[in-house]
């Protein structure tokens, strides 16, 4: 093969690198305002760049990329395909790192989700409100009340944003152990009254208190949760 031959072919091959590259651009305000920092490559850490839970709005100018709310793409993540995010909503001032991923999948962090009308709300979590507001609807024509259609007062899920395997508590529980599901809740719905989560069997240890509302992560005690009882 001639110089002229891999000349021809090593520029052919920057040329189809480049077209798969990914650039991502974060802003320090809301409308691509204040400080700013382009990413090509990724960040498992935003600190090394200075930017750690400093974005409030981002342009993603080519590829499909995951962010994460905590390095290492660890916590809550979300893919953004390209666009212009003028406010990043769940994500403000909580990005920590990112990368660039495949189209239509993610690079195996957790969470992961596709946000279309962009209002920082996971498009399947919304369809899924939906479709219990109607089940609810329907149940109100009927008559309502207590009965076998009323929904459980806390509803427990495996994964965040409501996804994943789903255990209903009905009242107080001691230990998560005998549902299979301690140390696994990573989001949860509460229908009614205000509920305490405890790290530990028996209501021990740290505990966070909940009230009534949907809770696409736990937070401080996500895959925390052994122990969980009404307080009102």
């Amino acid at each position: 093969m001639s110089i002229k031959t891999l000349a021809l072919a090593a520029a052919l091959f920057g040329q189809l690198a480049a077209a798969h590259a990914g650039e991502l651009t974060l802003f320090s305000r809301d409308n691509f305002r204040g400080e700013e920092v382009t990413i090509r490559d990724g960040s498992r850490d935003l600190r090394e760049a200075g930017f750690n839970d400093r974005a409030s709005s981002l342009v993603v100018h080519s590829g499909v990329w995951e962010v994460c709310e905590h390095k290492d793409f660890g916590g809550y993540c979300a893919v953004f395909e390209r666009g212009e995010y003028n406010d990043l909503r769940r994500f403000n001032n909580s990005i920590s790192s990112l990368r660039q991923v495949e189209r239509g999948g993610r690079g195996g962090g957790a969470g992961g989700f596709r946000d279309r009308d962009r209002d920082g709300v996971d498009d399947r979590v919304e369809r899924r409100e939906e479709r219990m507001e109607r089940r609810d609807d329907r149940r109100d024509e009927r008559g309502g009340g207590y009965g076998q259609n009323r929904p459980d007062p806390i509803e427990l899920f495996e994964h965040a944003g409501l996804g994943g395997r789903r255990v209903s508590v009905q009242g107080e529980t001691r230990s998560l152990s005998g549902l299979g599901f301690n140390d696994r809740a990573s989001s949860m719905i509460i229908n009614e009254g205000q509920w305490q989560l405890c790290e530990h069997d028996n209501f021990g240890g740290r505990c966070v208190i909940y009230g009534p509302g949907r809770y696409d992560n736990l937070g401080p005690m996500n895959d925390q949760a052994s122990s969980l009882r009404r307080i009102r």
